[in-house]
C-alpha cells in the first residue's frame, strides 16, 4: 500500500518590508517638503513617484504576497499604485488625456485614502507600535490634505507638509530598524553598543531582543 508524505517549504527569503517602508518614506518626505514650501513640484519628486514610492512598493507587496502576507501585500501594493496614480494626476493633464482634478475631486481622492488607512491603521494593532505611528500618521496626513483642498487653506496644507515630514520619518525609522535589527540580532541598542565598542577598541557584544517584524 503506498504511503503519502507531506512536504513543507521552508521560506528562506529575505523579508521585503524594509524595502517597501523605505520606497514609501523616502518619498513621503520628498514630496512633504515641497507641501511644506521648502520647493516646487518638479521631476525629483514625480521620478520618485514613479520608480521608488511606485513600482519599488508594488514589487514589494508581490514578494508579499509570495510570503503568504496578506496586510503586506494590501498595503504595498496599494500605495504603490497610490504613488503612481498620484504622479498620473499631474502628468495626464499637461498631456492634455485628461481635465486637471478640481479641488472636490481631490478632495474626495484623499478622503477615500484616508479611509482606506483608517482600516489598516486599525490592522497595525495586531502588528507593532511603529507601525501605528507610521499609519496613524499617514491617517492624519490625508485628512489633512483633504481639508486643505476642500477650503483653499494654505496653512492647512503647509501644516500637513510638516505632519507628512513626520509621517515619513517614521516609515525610514521603521524600515531601517527592521534592516539593522536583522543584523545586529535585536532592536538598535545594539548598533549603539557595536559603535561604542569600535570607538572603544572592543569586541561587540551580542544582545537579543524582539525583532521588529511587520509580519
Amino acid at each position: 500500500m503506498a504511503q503519502s508524505t507531506n512536504l513543507s517549504i521552508n521560506d528562506t527569503t529575505a523579508n521585503p518590508a524594509p524595502l517597501g517602508l523605505l520606497g514609501f518614506g523616502l518619498t513621503t518626505v520628498l514630496l512633504n517638503l515641497h507641501n511644506a514650501g521648502l520647493f516646487p513640484l518638479d521631476a525629483m519628486i514625480l521620478a520618485m513617484g514613479i520608480f521608488y514610492g511606485g513600482i519599488g512598493q508594488v514589487i514589494v507587496g508581490i514578494m508579499e504576497w509570495k510570503k503568504n502576507n496578506t496586510f503586506g501585500a494590501t498595503a504595498f501594493t496599494s500605495y504603490g499604485l497610490f504613488w503612481l496614480t498620484l504622479v498620473a494626476l499631474i502628468i495626464l493633464p499637461q498631456t492634455g488625456y485628461a481635465a486637471k482634478p478640481n479641488a472636490t475631486s481631490m478632495t474626495a481622492f484623499l478622503v477615500m485614502w484616508g479611509l482606506f488607512s483608517t482600516a489598516l491603521f486599525i490592522g497595525t494593532f495586531k502588528i507593532n507600535r511603529k507601525l501605528q505611528v507610521v499609519f496613524g500618521s499617514l491617517v492624519v496626513l490625508f485628512f489633512l490634505l483633504a481639508i486643505g483642498d476642500y477650503t483653499g487653506n494654505h496653512q492647512i496644507k503647509t501644516f500637513a507638509g510638516y505632519e507628512g515630514i513626520f509621517c515619513g520619518f517614521t516609515a525610514i525609522y521603521t524600515g531601517l530598524s527592521q534592516v539593522l535589527s536583522e543584523l545586529y540580532g535585536g532592536s538598535l541598542a545594539p548598533v549603539k553598543e557595536a559603535a561604542m565598542s569600535a570607538l572603544l577598541g572592543q569586541e561587540e557584544q551580542d544582545e537579543e531582543d524582539e525583532p521588529i517584524s511587520a509580519h
